[in-house]
């Protein structure tokens, strides 16, 4: 089953996929803004990593398509907790120019009803580095709260940044859709209002 936003389809990740995840965890841009961290990737550890993420209920991944551009990123859900109904939710897309296009808020909203209404999650979990304007901006939009910070907590870029711990209940997301009607036909074609 595919995951049908408005202007994108979130669908599982494939062998062909490969090459544009391999680019984005070896994109030293990408490495910046997110929280994680990684070695260089090649080839090999992709195929390796691929043979065994496929079919991990606890950790889903999910590249991100629009009809105009084709695969544009990944967005996730790991760590997901069936006893506790919470997973953590994170996103990346590839190309900066696609990132105001409404694809990262689309992205959000499709996870989250998935998240919420098939799934039956309670919350979902994330977090941010304040210099990262973009997430931060776009989670805020789509209804999520800052519920703390942790202080010098991830050293990247030869200084200890804080970070920003994030999150959404389902009750949020159903107050959220309830003021934006994003979910409507007529709603803005993406956007949150």
């Amino acid at each position: 089953m595919n995951i049908k936003g408005k202007i994108v389809t979130l669908r599982a990740v494939e062998l062909e996929d490969m090459e544009l995840l391999r680019g984005m965890l070896n994109d030293p841009e990408m490495e910046k803004a997110v929280v994680g961290w990684s070695f260089p990737v090649s080839k090999y550890s992709q195929q390796k990593w691929y043979e065994s993420a496929i079919g991990n209920q606890k950790n889903q991944r999910y590249v991100i398509e629009t009809n105009e551009d084709g695969a544009v990123g990944i967005a996730t859900l790991y760590d997901i907790d069936w006893k506790n109904r919470r997973a953590t939710h994170g996103i990346k897309l590839a190309n900066k120019e696609r990132r105001t296009k409404g694809i990262g808020t689309d992205t959000i909203m499709a996870i989250m009803r998935y998240a919420f209404d098939e799934l039956g999650l309670h919350r979902l979990d994330g977090s941010w580095f304040d210099d990262n304007i973009a997430s931060k901006g776009v989670y805020t939009k789509c209804g999520w709260t800052v519920e703390g910070v942790k202080r010098e907590y991830v050293y990247k870029g030869g200084e200890y940044k804080d970070l920003s711990i994030v999150g959404i209940l389902a009750a949020d997301y159903y107050a959220l859709i309830k003021r934006n009607h994003y979910w409507e036909e007529n709603s803005g074609g993406g956007s949150i209002k």
